[in-house]
């Protein structure tokens, strides 16, 4: 499968585009530890957006791996996992603020470190989605990818250090015409007092779109009727 695009994302870096639907984002972390922040949203109406409790109660589980389909709050799928090295994705975690990581990391500033100041994860998305046309009422608790978190009994939660090792990846594939944001920021449950420093490859590639038999689309019936609501959306639409 050929590579339409690509591009690497340093350490506390932060992107967004405008993606089309039936594509392939293919993320690679280069070293162990990494953290990718992942929002869709619709490229046609961006006040549509991925939702976290629709999507993982209507898939029974507090964590994505392969098989899972993104919701959006419109009960339609904005893309689906279709390879996942790890087997888990945390759904729950959040974000860093900037409180938090002068707190745990140590005060840094632009002024003061130039580009080498620790960006937070809130920051990076609110500068992204201010530069497409959105502002903060817009955020939503994101996807992120290569990290485990995971809850005891008392409702504790933890993350697993070791849960993601260099060359672990993770693919998407769009359902929908998207905006895609990402921010290569740590993940707040992350216990590490250092910075994570993870580059993460970010590839775009073509893919087969989903039909009625598409794996993904039947692996349960609450999937099947979100992608019918997708397709009957772009049906309409065309």
């Amino acid at each position: 499968m050929n590579t339409i695009w690509k591009t690497t994302l340093r350490p506390g870096e932060k992107w967004s585009g405008f993606i089309g639907k039936n594509k392939i984002l293919r993320f690679t972390a280069l070293e162990a530890g990494a953290n990718l922040s992942v929002l869709l949203y619709n490229r046609h109406a961006l006040h549509e957006k991925y939702n976290m409790p629709d999507t993982l109660k209507a898939q029974h589980t507090a964590h994505l791996t392969r098989g899972n389909a993104l919701f959006s709050d419109k009960g339609r799928v904005l893309a689906a996992i279709v390879e996942d090295s790890l087997g888990w994705n945390d759904a729950i975690g959040g974000i860093t603020t900037r409180e938090m990581t002068d707190e745990k990391y140590g005060k840094t500033d632009y002024q003061h470190q130039r580009n080498d100041w620790l960006r937070s994860g809130y920051e990076n998305f609110m500068v992204e989605l201010e530069c497409n046309g959105l502002n903060p009422r817009d955020f939503v608790p994101p996807v992120n990818l290569f990290s485990k978190v995971w809850c005891d009994e008392a409702g504790d939660m933890h993350y697993d250090e070791t849960h993601c090792p260099k060359g672990a990846t993770v693919s998407l594939r769009t359902e929908m015409d998207a905006l895609l944001l990402l921010s290569n920021t740590p993940n707040p449950i992350d216990p590490r007092t250092q910075y994570p420093s993870v580059p993460i490859k970010f590839e775009v590639l073509p893919a087969t779109p989903a039909d009625s038999l598409d794996e993904y689309v039947n692996s349960l019936p609450e999937i099947r009727r979100a992608y019918e609501n997708t397709w009957d959306y772009y049906t309409l639409m065309d």
